[in-house]
Parts: C-alpha cells; sequence; structure tokens
C-alpha cells in the first residue's frame, strides 16, 4: 500500500511540476505586445511565383501591435513556418499601439505610412493547405505561434484566417 501511495505522490508531484514548468514557457509566448492578427496564405488566383507578374504579393501576414501605450520597434523580430522558411525585419519599423504591418510576398518599397514590409523574395512562404505560424522577439523568445489548415481553419475557404481580432 505504501508503495502504491508513493508511486501516486510521486506521478501528482511530478503532474504539478511538469504544469509549472509548462506554465511560464507558454505564459511568456503570449506576453508580447506584437501578435499575429491574421494571414492571407493563398493568394487570390493561380499561383505563380513570377517576380514581374506572380502573385506573391497578394500573400501576406498581418502583425499587430495590440500594446495600448507602447511602440514597438519590429527591427530584430523574425517570421518562420513550419519548414523553416524564414523573414528577419532587419531595418527600423515602428508599430504604434494599434497600429498593423503586412508582411508581404514580392518585391516592394517598404512604407511605415501604408504599413508594408515586402519580404524581397517571389517565392511563397505559406502553405496553402497546412502550415505553422512563428513570430519570434528579437531576444529569440516566442511571441506568438498558431497552426492552420484550410479545412479546419478557413470555413469559408477564401484563403484568409484571423487569429487575434
Amino acid at each position: 500500500m505504501r508503495i502504491r501511495t508513493a508511486a501516486v505522490a510521486t506521478a501528482a508531484a511530478a503532474g504539478a511540476l511538469a504544469a509549472l514548468t509548462a506554465a511560464p514557457a507558454q505564459a511568456a509566448e503570449y506576453a508580447s505586445a506584437l501578435k499575429v492578427r491574421g494571414i492571407q496564405y493563398d493568394a487570390p488566383g493561380s499561383d505563380s511565383n513570377r517576380c514581374s507578374t506572380g502573385n506573391t504579393d497578394e500573400e501576406y501576414l498581418t502583425i499587430k501591435n495590440y500594446s495600448s501605450s507602447s511602440t514597438v520597434n519590429l527591427k530584430g523580430y523574425v517570421v518562420k513556418d513550419a519548414t523553416g522558411n524564414r523573414f528577419a525585419f532587419t531595418a527600423n519599423h515602428y508599430l504604434q499601439p494599434g497600429d498593423y504591418v503586412k508582411l508581404r510576398g514580392g518585391n516592394g518599397s517598404d512604407s511605415d505610412k501604408a504599413n508594408v514590409v515586402y519580404r524581397d523574395n517571389c517565392n511563397f512562404m505559406w502553405n496553402n493547405d497546412r502550415d505553422t505560424i512563428y513570430l519570434y522577439k528579437p531576444t529569440g523568445s516566442r511571441a506568438d505561434v498558431h497552426a492552420y489548415t484550410r479545412s479546419g481553419s478557413d470555413p469559408d475557404r477564401n484563403g484568409y484566417i484571423t487569429f487575434h481580432k
């Protein structure tokens, strides 16, 4: 009887320790003011990654500053997908509280006024059937993460999913 009680107590303690250990990691993940608001993962029309005539610029990720008081500089933030495709914000781009930026594929002129940054890469980053979006802070800690599937996350199948309003 004591062995069983000790085993149950040990298992309960291990479970409590695992819960305590996991909680800070998840809390830190969502402690960021920047979050992925939504994604146009499937550009309208037939996919074409030709730089001059393609539609990779119609595929975009919207990142929003959900802080009510702090301006956030995107420089140093990194966006990745499940297979390791990545984009690093290398220039200063300031988001005021409540402001957003669209990270678009293709080439174009980055603009604070138009709230757009281009990846300067004509290849599509996001899969049309399923993928995972990772947003990392300049420190390397995770700011936000979302997995999606066309069938489970996009009921109207318009290629756009909202994660945070």
